[in-house]
């Protein structure tokens, strides 16, 4: 058996980490308005990004490092994911990026978020790590107050308490809830994914990538990308190999998910690794840099590789967010300024480790909200910046719409780095995406840069958008402007014994899939061939809301 190109298959049903680069939200955001409602009331201008499906946080990341070119901002970064393991991977690395520079230095936090994020097998340190802060994190959620004292950014109100449960039994086998490496043998569940996808293929599985590297990600932009680190993560999950391969032998525990599977004509939960094994997590960070030097080539070859590349820009990141932080310190924050007993004010000064953390806020919204949210006065026409992934496409809708602002922008990511799917069903899903925007409110935004990696679109209203950029019309330097996340599509068909075998069945709360995995194949023009299946035979059936094909 071999897996027909095009189906999408490899990229699983759930998504770990973004398959396009990171973007400062600002360079895509329009103007300050000074009448605007965004402005509060200590004259600072607000900034509130809608992301659905942005997966690890990079976007927001990238945001707050380029924070110091622009002038003060505060940023309210609305996330809406499909399953509550991207809501617990986004405030780990919230966590890990905010440590306090004297407990964990700067290469040791940067080396430690690209082999949580990226890699997995963990380092026994790195897996010490996880398990302290998932603890931390499981004690906090069930306790609102202790929550808002020691993570003042976060704030998970519009959760709904089963939400909430779910979340903290995350967090519970994060930490060893249930001992030993059988929970959740990764080495074993990455090679049964690996034999399901190839099939006949499998014994020239070396092959398999060289061409899918060669002759797709090569061709689509990401030339940095180098075969024997490619190699090395489609063999064993390992994409950042920081110290010797014999040291990375844990399971990360933080890609794991659960989902309901079709054994013997029941339906049964297991927990196992349903995401990407096709494309890797290099695009996310490895593939552009500010540096243009790490780009340069010498006989036609990149001299660094995306490894190399990602390591770097992860580490400028969290040094940018520790000076903007100590700058914002420095300053004081007006909205924490304080008088005394004179009158006069005292700014109230924060840990330098990272960004004042009122200065920002993330705020997690209920899974499947998205279609209810215009139905709440204080989300109607809030929005100045939409960011859409390419697996909640299914989403944008004219209810999606009514809550950008007038003059707002929106984003919606491409389908460019998966490697299952032809160049025609990227050109349908490209079409599609238009017509949704256009449906839901939105035309192109003129003079938006051409990329092949996400469209860009601006909410129409009394007048249309400025054709300069944004960054040049807040009159301060553009930030390189990247692009965003890929999300997840279908699910893949994988031999559900398997998995079965491999992942125990949790004693944690398992939830359902979105149906958003499936939203990218159903945008796409159904290809031509008997190979390829169509997305009536991705349908599942109705009692399980989940995009799980039942074999």
């Amino acid at each position: 058996m071999t897996t027909p190109a095009g189906s999408g298959t490899g990229f699983g049903s759930v998504s770990w980490w973004g398959l396009s680069p990171a973007v400062d939200l600002q360079a895509e955001s329009p103007p300050v308005d000074p009448d605007s409602q965004a402005v509060t009331e200590h004259g600072t201008p607000e900034l509130n990004v809608l992301l659905l499906g942005s997966v690890d946080g990079r976007h927001l990341l990238r945001t707050l490092a380029r924070a110091a070119l622009w002038p003060r901002r505060r940023f309210r970064f609305y996330v809406l994911e499909n399953n509550m393991e991207a809501v617990a991977r986004h405030m780990l690395i919230f966590s890990l990026a905010l440590e306090d520079p004297e407990k964990m230095g700067l290469q040791e936090r940067s080396e430690t978020f690209l082999e949580v994020w990226g890699n997995a097998l963990l380092r026994p340190p790195v897996a010490a790590f996880v398990r302290a802060q998932a603890g931390r994190l499981a004690r906090l959620v069930p306790e609102p107050d202790r929550l808002a004292e020691q993570l003042p950014w976060l704030s998970l109100g519009a959760l709904k308490f089963r939400e909430r449960d779910a979340l903290e039994a995350v967090f519970r086998f994060w930490a060893g809830g249930e001992k030993g490496p059988e929970a959740f043998p990764m080495s074993r569940l990455w090679d049964s994914r690996l034999r399901h996808y190839l099939g006949s293929r499998y014994d020239a599985r070396r092959g398999v990538s060289d061409w899918d590297l060669h002759m797709k990600l090569h061709d689509r932009g990401a030339r940095v990308i180098h075969t024997s680190e490619f190699r090395r993560w489609r063999d064993t999950g390992v994409a950042f190999e920081l110290r010797d391969s014999s040291a990375y032998h844990v399971p990360n525990r933080t890609l794991a998910s659960g989902r309901l599977l079709s054994h013997r004509g029941e339906r049964v939960a297991a927990r196992g690794y349903w995401g990407d094994i096709v494309t890797g997590p290099f695009v996310a960070f490895g593939i552009e840099a500010d540096d243009e030097t790490l780009l340069r080539t010498s006989n036609g070859q990149p001299i660094k590789t995306a490894g190399e590349i990602t390591q770097h820009n992860v580490t400028e990141l969290f040094r940018e967010m520790a000076a903007w932080g100590r700058t914002r310190a420095a300053q004081g924050d007006p909205a924490q300024v304080q008088g005394d007993a004179d009158g006069s004010p005292e700014p109230v000064f924060p840990s330098p480790a990272a960004p004042v953390p009122e200065s920002f806020t993330v705020h997690f919204l209920s899974l499947g909200s998205a279609q209810t949210l215009h139905h709440k006065s204080c989300y109607k026409g809030r929005f100045q910046l939409l960011y859409v992934a390419c697996g909640m496409v299914h989403l944008l809708s004219p209810e999606l719409g009514a809550c950008v602002a007038p003059g707002g922008r929106l984003i919606v990511e491409l389908a460019q780095f998966l490697v299952d799917l032809r160049q025609e069903q990227l050109q349908g899903f490209s079409t599609r995406v238009a017509e949704l925007a256009q449906a839901a409110g939105f035309a192109p935004q003129p003079g938006a840069r051409r990329s092949q990696t996400f469209e860009r679109f601006y909410k129409a209203g009394d007048s249309a958008p400025s054709h300069k950029d944004p960054a040049v019309g807040s009159g301060t330097p553009p930030p390189g402007v990247l692009a965003p996340p890929l999300e997840a599509t279908n699910p893949p068909p994988e031999d559900l014994s398997q998995p079965l075998e491999g992942g125990i069945p949790p004693s944690e709360p398992l939830k359902r899939p979105s149906e958003s995995q499936a939203s990218l194949l159903e945008a796409l023009v159904p290809p031509t061939g008997s190979q390829t299946p169509t997305p009536e035979s991705l349908t599942v059936p109705p009692e399980t809301n989940s995009p799980i094909p039942n074999f």
